[in-house]
């Protein structure tokens, strides 16, 4: 093999590679060097070694009980995407209308919606003049507003909303590549067709179930805008104290030790994730 033979694939990985060390490796780095120096006033630091910052959070039962209940937030928020979004991803790609791209078409419709405004749009519904508590009220059920909006259950629905599309498309994408000959031989030996959903679809489709659940329990985990608006101070996630603690106190230092230690904790969940996907894999492969 030539020496030209030798750097093509280096020449091929390197704009990624360039990417991926600006992008990220040197931002990594930048706050692991911030998270070990020492804080004096609002926007003020001093480059001395100390692991204060660390100190910090690993005593102070504050964070901690934030990072407890951000994970918490996210799994549910996960687990009721994947239930919510599994029958309408199902239902699309096992459906046999002609313009099935114009289901795909509605589904994406949401995204050409600002984040932000569709998080507002929560406010009109849940707040005590919402469409909810009038139509409650006119309809004599209850005589005073519910308190809906700025709790925990707000900001679950309104992640709910932002995440459930990626659930349906990566479920969609998994259910749509089965093969519909192996759903055919299920029932061609006596299976139903709920028994061969359960042994056929269900087991195929779990990688990209799998996928559609981390992918929205990180986008939940570092989700700060929704929390922000359809939340109380006590909704807070850990997003939110990351950015009160470097734009509301400019304690920089102390915000890169908190948003490593965010990193940290969603590394950790993606490696488990990785190696339950590798299991799925060969399930999946079991299951064909």
């Amino acid at each position: 093999m030539s020496s030209a033979d030798r750097r093509r694939p280096w020449l091929l990985l390197a704009p990624a590679l360039v990417t991926l060390v600006v992008l990220m490796i040197l931002p990594i780095g930048i706050m692991t060097v911030f998270s070990f120096y020492q804080f004096e006033t609002a926007g003020v630091e001093k480059e001395v070694f100390t692991t204060e910052n660390w100190r910090e959070f690993f005593t102070d039962g504050f964070y901690h009980m934030f990072l407890w209940k951000t994970a918490r937030v996210a799994a549910i928020t996960a687990i009721l995407c994947a239930l919510l979004g599994y029958p309408p991803a199902y239902f699309i790609a096992m459906t046999g209308y002609k313009h099935k791209w114009l289901l795909l078409l509605l589904l994406i419709v949401p995204f050409w919606i600002s984040f932000t405004i569709r998080t507002f749009s929560w406010i009109h519904i849940l707040g005590e003049q919402g469409v909810i508590n009038v139509l409650l009220m006119k309809a004599g059920i209850i005589s005073e507003p519910l308190r809906m909006l700025y709790t925990e259950g707000a900001v679950i629905m309104g992640m709910i909303h932002f995440l459930l599309p990626y659930m349906i498309l990566n479920v969609y994408v998994s259910i749509e590549g089965i093969d519909r000959n192996l759903i055919s031989a299920a029932r061609t030996l006596g299976c139903t067709a709920g028994q061969a959903f359960y042994e056929v679809v269900l087991p195929l489709s779990l990688p990209g179930l799998m996928a559609g659940l981390l992918l929205c329990f990180v986008l939940a985990a570092g989700s700060y805008v929704t929390p922000e608006i359809l939340g109380s101070t006590r909704d807070a996630l850990f997003g939110n104290i990351i950015f009160d603690t470097i734009m509301g106190q400019l304690n920089w230092p102390l915000g890169s030790t908190l948003s490593l230690v965010l990193l940290v904790m969603l590394g950790v969940i993606a490696a488990i994730y990785s190696r339950y996907m590798g299991l799925s894999r060969v399930f999946k492969g079991l299951g064909a």
